[in-house]
């Protein structure tokens, strides 16, 4: 599995998230591309190499027409979060730009109705609503899309301290709003008093990474930097992505979660199952049962690794209908697993393979790559499926494995 691993050592911002995709290797171009179909005027973005501490980095720079040449700025439009929700619903992105992007300019617009006590409609961005931010937002997703990563994850978010210095005064830091935005979120200040994670850094880490927590076993491709724009004597103001491939989760204790539910919508489970994968669920599943007084219900059944248990327990809790749930740890087994790549048509297919005592016993071809490539070359899937089983079988032979 391809991921990539955010470490927020220095925190997190939506400009380091760019410069540390750029420094990946994102084409800037292509990211300019996608951009340009946001009816945004005003602006436009440059990166460049830089050095912190010594440490070289590409930064990010989103040119605005409210910089005079002196290099200060002008107050920025104040944008509510209706206008910013459809700028972004009446572009020309793609549909699934769309959609994270509005997920996390509504994360952000909650979070600030929230400490200020007002309804979402209400929430005029400052900061958040200015050319730069939007540019940093839907750019950073248009590049996270764009690197291919099948999941991400983070390490604990590096907060600082101190104050900020805003359009609603002086804050200490996090700022309520990023604060709002970290609930579920491990953190930390390493001392540094200033602002290092950002409320588009905060956003946007919520809604990609699936968890937090140290590197895990993984084969490294990859490391890009992003450079943050403040120069921090004791610390490279840098976020590091490092991308590779993980292998799936090894044998050892599981916890199970476990709920009834007969009042819920259907129409809301989707969504729950969409929160508790992206928080480090294992796997999630509904079975249909029956309860008390006849009532056809279903049954929720979350498969995560233990120290995961507080989170995704909350999540049942607060997104569906359960006043309570059980639950257990387990042991598992698992077959020794590896993904090897198969052509057909010119197409690459990922095929996972299963060992048990080194006996290949599973060979499973990739269901999306499949999916795709039938409708490429109009055959069955099932076709494909076949193909790229036989395909991967005879590779297997021929490496003598």
């Amino acid at each position: 599995m391809k991921i990539a691993y955010l470490d927020c050592h220095s925190g997190i911002s939506g400009d380091m998230i760019l410069g540390a995709l750029i420094d990946l290797g994102v084409p800037l171009k292509d990211i300019e591309k996608e951009l340009k179909k946001l009816p945004l005027k005003g602006y436009r973005i440059a990166s460049r190499k830089v050095k912190r501490n010594g440490f070289g980095a590409t930064q990010l720079l989103v040119e605005t027409s409210t910089q005079k040449k002196k290099g200060k700025k002008e107050t920025p439009p104040h944008r509510g979060y209706t206008q910013i929700r459809d700028l972004i619903s009446g572009s020309k992105l793609s549909p699934s730009v769309k959609i994270k992007s509005l997920a996390v300019f509504e994360a952000i617009g909650k979070a600030e109705a929230k400490v200020h006590r007002v309804r979402l409609e209400k929430i005029h961005f400052h900061e958040v609503g200015a050319v730069d931010s939007i540019v940093d937002i839907v750019g950073g997703i248009v590049a996270l899309e764009l690197l291919g990563a099948e999941k991400i994850l983070a390490s604990e978010l590096n907060t600082g301290e101190g104050t900020v210095e805003c359009e609603h005064g002086v804050l200490p830091v996090p700022a309520p709003a990023t604060l709002e935005l970290l609930r579920g979120i491990p953190c930390y200040s390493s001392g540094i008093r200033t602002e290092l994670t950002t409320p588009t850094g905060a956003a946007l880490a919520g809604h990609f990474a699936s968890a937090f927590g140290p590197l895990p076993p993984m084969k490294i491709d990859r490391t890009g930097y992003g450079a943050g724009s403040k120069i921090i004597k004791d610390l490279p103001n840098m976020l590091r992505i490092i991308t590779g491939e993980m292998q799936d989760e090894g044998p050892g204790k599981i916890c199970v979660i476990e709920t009834n539910i007969d009042d819920m919508n259907p129409e809301f489970f989707e969504p729950v199952m969409h929160d508790l994968l992206r928080r480090g669920a294992l796997d999630v599943f509904w079975t249909a049962t029956g309860m008390k007084k006849n009532r056809p219900g279903i049954q929720l059944t979350v498969l995560a690794p233990p120290h995961k248990k507080e989170v995704l327990a909350r999540i049942i809790l607060t997104e569906t209908s359960s006043f309570g749930l059980r639950w257990w740890e387990a042991e598992r087994d698992l077959l020794d697993r590896e993904w090897i790549t198969v052509t057909i048509e010119g197409q690459v297919v990922k095929v996972k393979i299963g060992r048990l005592e080194g006996e290949i016993v599973q060979v499973s071809p990739e269901y999306e790559d499949c999916r795709k490539l039938a409708a490429k070359i109009k055959q069955p899937i099932r076709e494909v499926y076949r193909q790229a089983q036989d395909l991967a079988r005879k590779s297997l032979r021929g490496r003598g494995r």
